[in-house]
């Protein structure tokens, strides 16, 4: 992996993409950094995926510009393609192909003769090679499409929900994986549903909503408004009053021996002290969805954006 300076890897400016009369992406501003992972996030619909297909070459701008190491996405896009490791939400594998096949015919197409860094993704994905690609399942399927993305150690990787289909164990080797990528000096855009993974691998965050970018954050913002659902029953009767002053709840309903809310993680210490002055039957509290937590705190219009 060579170095890339202090230049942006990532760059995008007034990107706009309108497919007849629905607007998909509307004057869009997004950098990433060499070295740093962005999380690219947002309801479906919004449109990460079309933003991802731009910086790769697959789709032309109907305004502004995206440029992927220096370089115009769509003008470039053979370059782009050399030297960037591409996931796509639904990998375009050859079926008839075994997974070795589809390792030789990307180190043709980016110019490379060893096919150890490959050898070696596989061994800790634990996938076999030697299987087409009909035969795989949809994880093992993604499996092989990281080990196409990684295997030639890119400056820059695009990523789109990398980690579907994938069971507890092996997002976690994808995630030391994307580590060492970008201690490394490597890049990622990664757009992810799964705000765990975004929270465990991202430096910064850029929220997408019906086509607009509406925040750029860093990682702390969001672990602060990330929203967590709240049950508690309690054994004696409660009022609202005595949970007044929490700052950040959402739908608070407090009946004469229960509580339910939505809490962003910044208001949980306060609102457990206050729980803890009660006798507490049951308390129940769940991470809610990526989804939610955006409605929440970007707006409830639905998107027209693909």
């Amino acid at each position: 992996m060579t170095g890339a300076g202090t230049a942006a890897v990532v760059e995008c400016a007034g990107l706009t993409k309108r497919f007849g009369r629905t607007v998909a992406l509307c004057d869009v501003d997004l950098v990433v950094g060499p070295g740093e992972v962005v999380g690219y996030l947002g309801p479906n619909g919004a449109g990460k995926t079309t933003t991802l297909r731009i910086l790769m070459g697959f789709v032309r701008p109907t305004a502004g510009s995206a440029r992927v190491l220096g370089r115009d996405a769509w003008r470039e896009a053979a370059r782009v393609h050399r030297d960037v490791g591409h996931l796509s939400g639904e990998p375009a594998l050859h079926d008839r192909l075994t997974g070795r096949e589809h390792v030789r015919a990307t180190a043709r197409l980016r110019g490379q003769d060893d096919l150890r860094r490959a050898m070696q993704i596989a061994g800790r994905l634990d996938l076999d090679l030697d299987r087409p690609a009909r035969a795989l399942s949809k994880g093992n399927r993604q499996k092989l499409a990281v080990v196409l993305a990684f295997m030639s150690d890119p400056l820059l990787l695009v990523l789109d929900e990398p980690t579907s289909g994938f069971d507890p164990l092996v997002q976690q080797e994808f995630q030391a994986m994307l580590a060492e990528h970008t201690a490394a000096g490597g890049s990622a855009l990664l757009s992810s549903h799964v705000l765990g993974e975004v929270q465990r691998t991202a430096d910064r965050i850029a929220v997408l909503r019906a086509g607009r970018l509406v925040a750029v954050e860093e990682m702390d913002v969001l672990r602060a408004r990330s929203l967590h659902r709240v049950r508690a029953s309690f054994a004696d009767p409660v009022a609202a009053s005595d949970f007044a002053g929490v700052l950040g709840l959402r739908d608070l309903v407090v009946t004469a021996e229960t509580l339910t809310c939505s809490a962003p993680a910044a208001a949980l210490d306060a609102l457990v002290g206050r729980l803890a002055g009660h006798r507490l039957l049951d308390l129940e509290c769940t991470e809610a969805d990526l989804e939610e937590t955006f409605l929440a705190f970007y707006g409830s219009e639905q998107p027209d954006a693909a």
